[in-house]
């Protein structure tokens, strides 16, 4: 280095330093995300072909019911979806959209059982509609079955087919406050009970009450009343003919799915579910 002239101070020396910016890694990496998503959906697409092949077209059908749930939804909480013992004269307008006599907005997906051989689920509509033919040949075997029949509601539900037995202003299943069947219950339940005789499904029995308290120091209360009316009503079905073998379940549930949720006291509310397994 070169001095500098006396008196004079010497020049700084330059440094230089040089920066390498190296894109994406070692050799770039954006290509390994656009692989990474390619093997993700070829995962997902051999997942969807392996599903398909190993289910049967029930399994595969109640897959579907599961991602896209609103229709079965509303089937199973709606006041019959089937015609003639759908009950309408007991709640009237039923929670489907755009049913005669209701405005709404909402779209409702047509199911392919709606109209379809078996391998399309019709065989399920076709067994819900000679359930109910047969029903209602027998309450109409005379006029006391018939006038009861608006008291029966039938819904095709993704569990099987519900039968409901309602209490109303004008009928009531039981005795107050007891698991006794009242005349006129006996002659429905017998009824119901050789129209489902000849079916082999099983059976669950649900019990249902509505909200009203009972007495204070009442040791009694709505679970165990439901409890004893569900298996009241199992006994009656054995006595006319219902194989006890084909009994599943048998649930009292008290007042907490009321059929009328914005009136639990209402009397409708209480009720016996019969459901024919799938």
């Amino acid at each position: 280095m070169a001095k500098a002239p006396k008196g004079k101070e010497a020049p700084k020396p330059i440094i230089v330093k040089k920066i390498t910016v190296v894109a994406g890694g070692h050799h770039g990496g954006a290509w390994k995300v656009a692989y990474a998503d390619f093997v993700t959906a070829m995962m997902a697409f051999f997942l969807l072909m392996w599903l398909l092949g190993a289910t049967t077209e029930k399994q595969r059908k109640g897959i579907a019911d599961y991602f896209t749930p609103t229709l079965a939804q509303t089937r199973k909480g709606s006041a019959g979806s089937n015609g003639l013992l759908g009950g309408s004269s007991l709640t009237d307008a039923d929670n489907y959209p755009h049913r005669a006599g209701q405005t709404g907005t909402r779209t409702l997906t047509i199911p392919r059982d709606a109209t379809g051989g078996p391998k399309d689920g019709g065989s399920k509509v076709k067994r819900t509609q000679v359930m109910e033919q047969r029903l209602k040949e027998k309450l109409d075997a005379n006029d006391k079955l018939r006038k009861l029949a608006r008291q029966v509601q039938m819904t095709m539900t993704p569990e099987g087919i519900r039968i409901d037995m309602l209490d109303d202003a004008d009928f009531s299943m039981f005795r107050l406050g007891t698991t006794i069947l009242t005349p006129d219950a006996l002659e429905l339940v017998r009824a119901i009970a050789q129209a489902i005789a000849p079916d082999t499904a099983g059976i669950s029995v649900r019990g249902h009450t509505d909200a009203l308290q009972w007495k204070p120091g009442d040791p009694a209360n709505n679970w165990s009343l439901s409890a004893g009316r569900a298996e009241a009503t199992r006994q009656a079905l054995m006595h006319d003919g219902v194989a006890e073998s084909r009994f599943r379940r048998i649930e009292g549930v008290a007042d907490r799915e009321p059929l009328l949720p914005d009136n639990i006291t209402d009397p409708r509310n209480r009720r016996m579910s019969i459901l024919l397994m799938d």
